[in-house]
């Protein structure tokens, strides 16, 4: 398969952005403000009453702005795997597409807390292919320009206008469970997958479009792990119901 050519968002810059690398060498700006000081993420609902809860051993926020700051990072790191959100760059998206810091992370990981009145604007955690791979869609440009996979984690659940059309921005509310993405091209024929809305297994999300991806539903860590010291203490059995 061809690479696509690779190309970063344009933002303004400013004395306090700065510029984390993707994969392909391109950089996103953001801009900073103040730091602010489970393994598998969270439930699947995504309301401030919810998820945000502090950390256990940390002092709760006195002041308005901090509390709100609190509630921000706490969605934001409910949203993928805890041992890669606790290390990520927290930010929220402006109108114009700038990233604005709430936390500085430590690893290549940006996760936001989202928006629970807005249609498409989950809390999630992307690496640097699928943040730009959302950059994208969110700019509706032809095709996405990440040059490799991505992934993108939406553990709390999500609401989107459309599962066939990429730009749709009108149609009413469509709730998604907790899932995450594999973001790269998939072809529901070629490879044997649906393309329907379920709530388990695996399908391929709009479908027949240059944004077709992987959505995989539930959590990676759902299911009995299999124990290689004992074979014989766990017996195989087939749950998979196979749609028509």
């Amino acid at each position: 398969m061809s690479k696509r050519k690779s190309t970063a968002p344009k933002v303004k810059k400013n004395s306090s952005e700065v510029a984390p690398q993707t994969e392909s060498g391109k950089k996103i700006m953001i801009s900073s403000t103040p730091d602010s000081s489970n393994k598998g993420g969270a439930s699947g609902a995504y309301s401030n009453s919810a998820i945000a809860m502090m950390p256990p051993g940390q002092s709760v926020p006195t002041s308005k702005l901090e509390q709100i700051l609190g509630i921000k990072i706490a969605r934001a790191m409910q949203s993928g795997p805890r041992h890669i959100t606790k290390d990520a760059t927290v930010a929220e998206m402006g109108a114009d597409k700038k990233l604005t810091i709430l936390r500085h992370g430590t690893n290549h990981w940006i996760c936001f807390p989202g928006d629970e009145n807005q249609i498409g604007n989950p809390p999630m955690c992307a690496d640097p292919m699928g943040l730009q791979w959302m950059m994208d869609i969110m700019a509706k440009k032809p095709q996405p320009t990440n040059t490799a996979p991505g992934i993108i984690y939406m553990l709390c659940g999500a609401t989107q206008h459309s599962n066939t059309d990429p730009f749709d921005r009108t149609s009413p509310a469509i709730p998604i469970g907790p899932h995450w993405m594999i973001i790269w091209p998939f072809d529901a024929n070629r490879s044997g997958l649906p393309n329907t809305v379920r709530d388990a297994g695996a399908w391929v999300m709009f479908d027949g479009t240059p944004y077709a991806y992987l959505h995989i539903c539930g959590t990676p860590w759902e299911g009995n792990v299999y124990n290689v010291d004992n074979p014989g203490d766990q017996v195989p059995i087939l749950t998979m119901v196979y749609g028509s």
